[in-house]
């Protein structure tokens, strides 16, 4: 049963929300059981702390634990501080109250079960026939400590899945290097530029098909959250929540423009605090940039590309899918998640295996603290940050450029938009 409320129009009041919070969890039997709530972390606009208050509110008295794992994905583990800030509480040696909080560790083998495997076959079927392999899926060993599962998390459009939430904060959130790479690469194969946004794709279908073998029961909050506030808030299974709230954020964080723009400035907020995260300023805004534009990145707190993946990237750099995929013997062993965030920040190209030529769509240029040297290594632009006054970029839409406050969120799409492999153009 979906319960649930969201309007394009107007926000969530805190009285609906605690009332659609309050029903949801009186319409589960969790007397005496063991609770464990999956959430995002910093790195996402959220109300979490207003939701754990909630839940607190709501299950304290007749649940025997309600515990919180941060889905990371590969993201780094959040510190005491951090989590205080998220959850509004303080948590000291991650412990919130009575609430035991954990940070997801994806790269730690001794904490994984392995739930089953998707075969072959039934790959090639879910990806339209682009990959073809047994995949492990492996999740974090916490969820058989409980009884109930609660994923409670955002829907935004998404490079990789289509629209972020639902089973994803399974996979990749919690679950192990197997299926994370696996399904980013199968998104960077589709491409960021047809993917984001565009509804229920194959990797969203080989999520739910991971999720499958989950035995643990599992509810879900979706939320659809904008710059202003709660839009819509849904409960119910992984997918019936996720698809309601897919199907508002489709309709808020979407941006229509009629002509594509020569230049676009995405300021990135400080809940970015490496390249890794604020490369959504490059993927919101590719499907507005006009062939030979250039998309720049401002973030001049930023000073690291990736906290996590950092090393490879120096390796590899930064390129279109087909530079990977036309020297895939040389580059093969490298993490396929790494792989798949190069080209989805350096976005569409075209790579001549004959001339060893590259040729990017669009520029990419950094305005971080991010040193002119590195940019080059790794095959982006960099200008100094200080050197770019924003005021004097703002207000030019009609000159063909655009300047994206708090960047990051919000999809770019053009009303008409050209399809990349037959260079038609369509109405969306």
């Amino acid at each position: 049963m979906l319960i649930g409320k969201g309007s394009p129009n107007h926000n969530l009041t805190d009285r609906e929300t605690a009332s659609l919070v309050q029903d949801a969890l009186a319409s589960m039997d969790l007397t005496g059981k063991r609770v464990l709530v999956i959430i995002p972390d910093g790195t996402r606009s959220m109300p979490m702390a207003r939701m754990a208050e909630l839940f607190e509110a709501g299950l304290s008295s007749r649940v025997l634990a309600l515990d919180y794992l941060v889905a990371l994905g590969t993201h780094q583990p959040m510190s005491d501080e951090q989590l205080s800030k998220l959850l509004g509480k303080p948590v000291h040696d991650g412990v919130m109250g009575n609430s035991r909080v954990f940070n997801h560790l994806w790269s730690d083998p001794t904490t994984f079960t392995q739930i089953g495997t998707i075969p072959a076959e039934k790959i090639r079927e879910l990806s339209d026939g682009l990959l073809s392999a047994d995949v492990p899926v492996r999740l974090n060993g916490l969820i058989q400590r409980y009884d109930q599962l609660i994923i409670c998390g955002p829907v935004f459009p998404h490079e990789v899945v289509g629209f972020s939430g639902g089973n994803k904060y399974f996979f990749p959130g919690i679950a192990g290097p197997e299926i994370i790479n696996f399904t980013h690469w199968l998104g960077a194969l589709i491409t960021s530029y047809a993917i984001i946004g565009s509804g229920y794709t194959p990797v969203r279908a080989v999520i739910d098909q991971a999720a499958s073998f989950i035995t643990t029961p599992v509810a879900c909050f979706s939320l659809v959250v904008t710059h202003d506030g709660l839009a819509g808030l849904y409960f119910g299974n992984a997918q019936e929540a996720w698809q309601a709230a897919a199907d508002l954020s489709a309709r808020v964080h979407i941006v229509t423009v009629e002509k594509p723009f020569q230049k676009v400035i995405s300021i990135m907020p400080e809940l970015y605090d490496d390249l890794w995260t604020a490369a959504k300023g490059m993927y919101k805004m590719e499907p507005v940039i006009a062939d030979g534009g250039e998309v720049v990145i401002y973030a001049p707190h930023i000073r690291e590309i990736s906290y996590t993946h950092g090393a490879v990237l120096d390796q590899i750099g930064y390129h279109c899918r087909d530079f990977f995929v036309k020297q895939w013997e040389t580059y093969r062993q490298y993490p396929l998640g790494v792989l798949a965030h190069s080209t989805h920040l350096r976005g569409m190209g075209t790579y001549d295996a004959d001339a060893g030529r590259e040729t990017p769509r669009i520029r990419v240029t950094l305005a971080t603290g991010i040193p002119p040297e590195r940019c080059n290594r790794v095959g982006l632009g960099y200008q100094d940050p200080a050197t770019l006054n924003l005021r004097e970029w703002m207000g030019r839409e009609a000159e063909g450029i655009l300047v994206v406050e708090r960047a990051g969120e919000m999809l770019y799409r053009l009303r008409k938009t050209v399809d990349q492999t037959t260079g038609k153009s369509h109405e969306l």
